[in-house]
């Protein structure tokens, strides 16, 4: 289940723009916020995985990003020199850029859209970081999943806080756990009732 979860936030880095896998784990952890020590030793094989199944190809960069540039100066040429040095430091494999393929876009909504693989907060958390990507029915699905699963779960935090055995301070904790589930539901809920009524827009216009 983890490589599925590492193929979506990968393919839906690429969908915005190609990367580099440096640029890739720095992202995942900037910008979706998911994996804050994720290894090139995890990012590389999944690369490979992914091109292996033609969803994404390597290519050339246009120009590399640390070019040094005629500055006009002995300093602005040394500085640009230093960023050269900076940017090489990658190493080969940071040198190798990565494009979306049409069949790896395709197989990125569809893997973003799956709720059978919607298992975990930083799970959903990913996707809805990546929810551009879906229409507004596809949205409405996988939040309406989400609240399925938050609901289930509440149930079970609040019957187990009614435990006899539990102490104040364990008691304590299931509490909390349940607030926590109430807010991610309140939030859910309100980003259920924005889909729903883009869905009607479109629906409307459509007609």
């Amino acid at each position: 289940m983890l490589y599925r979860v590492l193929d979506i936030a990968i393919l839906g880095l690429l969908m915005d723009r190609d990367h580099h896998g440096y640029e890739i784990r720095s992202q995942l952890r900037d910008r979706l916020g998911v994996w804050a020590n994720v290894s090139f030793g995890s990012i590389y094989p999944a690369l490979a995985r992914l091109e292996r199944r033609g969803f994404v190809e390597a290519v050339a960069p246009v120009a590399p990003r640390g070019a040094p540039l005629s500055t006009g100066s002995l300093s602005g040429e040394r500085a640009s020199l230093r960023s050269l040095r900076t940017t090489s430091g990658l190493g080969r494999r940071g040198r190798k850029v990565y494009r979306i393929t049409d069949r790896g876009r395709q197989e990125f909504v569809t893997l973003l859209a799956d709720p059978a693989t919607l298992d975990d907060s930083k799970n959903f958390s990913l996707r809805m970081a990546l929810a551009q990507y879906l229409t507004p029915s596809l949205r409405v699905r996988l939040l309406e999943r989400r609240r399925t699963d938050l609901v289930e779960r509440l149930a079970e935090v609040r019957a187990g806080s009614h435990n006899e055995e539990l102490d104040n301070y364990a008691r304590g904790v299931m509490e909390h756990a349940a607030q926590g589930v109430e807010l991610d539901l309140t939030w859910i809920d309100s980003l259920l009732s924005r889909e729903r009524s883009e869905t009607k827009t479109f629906a409307d216009e459509a007609k």
